[in-house]
């Protein structure tokens, strides 16, 4: 026959083990989802850095066209803006719709792969 004090310890025994076991798949839980939180944080600010660089880009590229035609107007036809500007800056990348597509007046309709935030500059 089992006496009461082997009993108790038998018990305590339990639920001691039991708890480290809950504990510990808790403890697993939050990890988890700790480095979810932490990873999907991360896609987003990494996704802000890059529309700040397309941003910036876009408006590179709008100042080359600016400068591209301003000077056409004096001198003729200058170079592409694209060729004026620094090669290893970031840049949208610019795709065209099939040859076969084409708008009204049969240019290539041009697609743009890249998000674009607006800076306001005196923020």
């Amino acid at each position: 026959m089992v006496g009461k004090f082997e009993t108790n310890k038998d018990l305590v025994q339990e639920l001691t083990s039991s708890g480290a076991r809950h504990v510990g798949k808790i403890a697993t839980i939050i990890t988890g989802t700790v480095s979810e939180v932490t990873h999907e944080i991360g896609e987003w600010i990494t996704d802000a850095i890059e529309m700040r660089e397309a941003a910036a880009a876009a408006r590179q590229d709008a100042a080359a066209a600016r400068q591209d035609e301003h000077a056409a107007g004096e001198d003729g036809p200058d170079t592409h803006p694209r060729e004026a500007t620094d090669p290893t800056r970031p840049r949208a990348d610019v795709r065209y719709e099939g040859s076969s597509s084409a708008t009204e007046n049969g240019a290539a309709q041009p697609i743009i792969d890249a998000d674009v935030e607006y800076i306001d500059p005196h923020e």
